[in-house]
């Protein structure tokens, strides 16, 4: 059986990994007055994005992901016949409408699949399983990644998708992001309140930043930490000691809103990466998506991995 996997614009994984495993992308487009551009996973594209005059007005951007319709154009037009399994993988429901226009999408690509793929000489059934992973950015990519080594080695449908709907209820995300005001006007702008006018102004005059946590669809703070460098490098020592505890798949995403080597410069990053390699963790490291940086702010890093439930320590 042929197995493909979908995801969407915001799984932060570095974009040769997409080309690598073949993984089809949905992409977000984000509007900025005038200006409009689709996030295709290409990091140059996005750290121009982020260098140029339009980051400046990102606060004020809107993000459209693919239509129910665009949906089904591209998996009539192309997965149908490339393959007889698709995997949906979307970033959380609470936080796009890409797993809701996925789903009804589904029903119409069921129904009108069948007289294209015997045109293109195949007689066997089409499927396709949507999955909210119930997450987003990095930990978006830690389901994504179990995915393609599931399919890869050669394992079922049916498997694949009762370990990737387990593992959506373990992965974790854990964000620090720099500029609170900005988060909190994104927030705000997609209904979101888990960050207050209080907790953004107190926190942009003493230099406290929160570290944010994502798990089964819902974020909110579990540590405040003084100065922007320290609350990395408290989030790498925490990562570090979840691999020594041990994950859930061997796999630890890393994304950063900004060049890579900045986030490599950070305090705690050298003894995060020793420590994966110690316990044969591999680590993903990749540019923040436009449609992410967009919602959380440059310079914002993000860390994803499974795990058994546990607290911020």
């Amino acid at each position: 059986m042929r197995i493909g996997l979908v995801v969407d614009s915001a799984c932060d994984l570095p974009a040769a990994y997409f080309r690598q495993h073949h993984i089809t992308l949905l992409p977000v487009t984000v509007h900025i007055g005038e200006d409009s551009l689709t996030d295709m996973r290409d990091e140059q594209a996005t750290l121009q994005f982020l260098h140029s005059h339009i980051a400046e007005r990102g606060a004020d951007a809107e993000t459209s992901p693919f239509t129910v319709q665009q949906i089904q154009e591209l998996f009539l037009g192309r997965l149908v016949i490339d393959y007889d399994y698709v995997f949906c993988l979307t970033t959380s429901k609470t936080r796009s409408a890409i797993h809701e226009n996925a789903t009804q999408a589904s029903f119409a690509i069921l129904n009108e699949y069948r007289p294209i793929r015997a045109a293109a000489g195949h007689d066997t059934p089409f499927a396709l399983r949507v999955v909210d992973s119930q997450n987003v950015f990095a930990g978006q990519g830690v389901t994504a990644v179990e995915a393609v080594r599931l399919i890869e080695g050669g394992e079922g449908a049916a498997k694949i998708r009762a370990r990737l709907e387990h593992l959506a209820l373990h992965t974790h995300a854990y964000m620090v992001a720099p500029d609170l005001q900005y988060l909190r006007a994104r927030t705000r702008k997609r209904g979101d309140r888990s960050v207050s006018l209080v907790a953004a102004t107190l926190g942009s005059a003493l230099d406290i930043k929160p570290i944010l946590h994502c798990n089964r669809g819902e974020t909110g703070p579990v540590a405040k930490v003084k100065g922007l460098e320290n609350a990395c490098e408290r989030l790498f020592r925490f990562a570090g000691e979840r691999v020594r505890k041990g994950l859930l798949t061997p796999t630890l995403c890393l994304s950063y809103g900004g060049e890579l080597e900045e986030m490599r410069a950070l305090r705690g990053y050298d003894d995060l990466r020793a420590t994966c390699a110690s316990y044969n963790i591999e680590l993903f490291e990749a540019v923040m998506g436009l449609t992410g940086m967009v919602n959380v702010g440059k310079g914002t890093l993000t860390v994803g991995f499974a795990s058994e439930p546990h607290a911020f320590e």
